[in-house]
């Protein structure tokens, strides 16, 4: 009896890919869980092209180190989250963003982004002009540190010259800057899809490490937590920014998507989690991991048509 073709199509060769990563804070996260899975099942990724998170995620793997970056942020908790931030006073942000950049160059290391084995693009957007940069030469955490500005969060960073913020300004997920790479496929990680009931997936096996002490304690506290009539949602000043902001971003991702369409994309729910929520690493790299199945078991579907 011959055996059952896999649901999920593992690449019969290398297939090169090109892959961009989107904007989105904590649900840059799932950005991991999606390289796992490609690199996982035969795909081999020659260039990135990243927004904001997207752009550090892509940085980071560039690198060949996400490994080290994603059992770091596996490990981290809220309070470690907040220990990052480093407020200001009276400058155009929030916090300055120093800190978080320092510690990932001491845990990662820099390099210089043309002397990356992956081709990079970090997306950044000039303040004073408008216009989308590219980043594809100079200090690696230099060009991420740029791109990942975002309005009112991060403070804008100079370099070269020029007033730098978040590259979601004007692409939330930068499919261009890939087109005329000489890879096999283009995929894009948008960040952004329709709202779900339930985005996450059940967690299984720890992914890195072993969590399960950890996550065992977890649901002994959710257990015996008093269960609360839940209040309706306030909406305070940087409730009202962020939630305007992604509807811009969600409307210019879509114009760039259509006028430069990848291959593949992978959609994560925009509600998969809050801006800062970093400490949910381990669900959202399962939930990247969960998607980058379903877009490819889709495409190959497609492909075979119907019958």
């Amino acid at each position: 009896m011959p055996l059952e073709s896999p649901a999920i199509p593992v690449a019969a060769r290398p297939t090169t890919v090109s892959l961009v990563l989107g904007s989105g804070g904590a649900r840059g996260l799932a950005h991991i869980g999606v390289i796992q899975w490609l690199t996982e099942n035969g795909y081999d990724i020659r260039a990135i092209s990243g927004a904001s998170m997207g752009a550090l995620v892509g940085g980071i793997y560039a690198t060949h180190k996400l490994e080290v970056y994603a059992e770091w942020v596996l490990a981290l908790e809220r309070m470690h989250v907040l220990r990052l931030l480093d407020p200001t006073i009276g400058r155009p942000g929030l916090f300055k963003g120093e800190r978080i950049i320092g510690v990932l160059r001491d845990l990662i290391g820099d390099s210089d982004i043309e002397a990356l084995p992956v081709a990079f693009t970090a997306v950044a957007t000039d303040l004073d002009s408008g216009q989308e940069v590219w980043l594809r030469s100079g200090k690696l955490f230099d060009a991420i540190r740029a791109s990942i500005a975002t309005p009112m969060v991060f403070t804008p960073f100079k370099l070269d010259g020029r007033t730098l913020i978040d590259g979601a300004v004007v692409n939330p997920v930068p499919v261009a800057p890939t087109l005329d790479d000489p890879t096999d496929l283009t995929v894009a990680v948008d960040l952004s899809g329709p709202r779900e009931t339930s985005p996450m997936p059940p967690i299984g096996p720890s992914l890195i490490g072993d969590n399960s002490y950890r996550r065992r304690i977890r649901q002994f506290v959710d257990a015996v937590r008093p269960v609360r009539q839940r209040a309706e949602p306030s909406r305070g000043l940087l409730d009202v920014a962020f939630t305007a902001m992604q509807a811009m971003e969600d409307t210019i991702a879509d114009l760039k998507l259509a006028a430069c369409p990848p291959d593949v994309i992978v959609e994560i729910p925009r509600n998969a989690c809050g801006f800062f929520e970093f400490w949910r690493a381990e669900e959202l790299i399962a939930l990247g991991r969960e998607r980058a199945a379903s877009a490819f078991a889709q495409l190959a579907a497609s492909a075979a048509g119907p019958g």
